[in-house]
């Protein structure tokens, strides 16, 4: 999902790996390197800066191995 912060920046938030599957930290460390920004771990979720919905749908898939129809995307409010 993607998330309005403060000054109207706009941040992804990965939400459903399972970290004991996933190395949440080496998972966004691959996700901010293939998209050039920023992120972080919190809380069990990635939070990457900008809106890479689509991008990330796709690296999910492809390095991931995450089928297509596991992804959701959720609007924010």
């Amino acid at each position: 999902k993607v998330e309005k912060r403060k000054f109207g920046k706009e941040v992804t938030i990965i939400e459903g790996l399972d970290p004991t599957v996933y190395n949440l930290k080496k998972a966004a460390s691959a996700l901010k390197s293939r998209l050039a920004t920023g992120g972080t771990v919190k809380n069990n979720h990635i939070e990457l800066q900008g809106d890479h919905r689509h991008k990330v749908k796709q690296i999910l898939v492809e390095e991931f191995g995450i089928p297509p129809e596991n992804i959701i995307f959720i609007e924010s409010e």
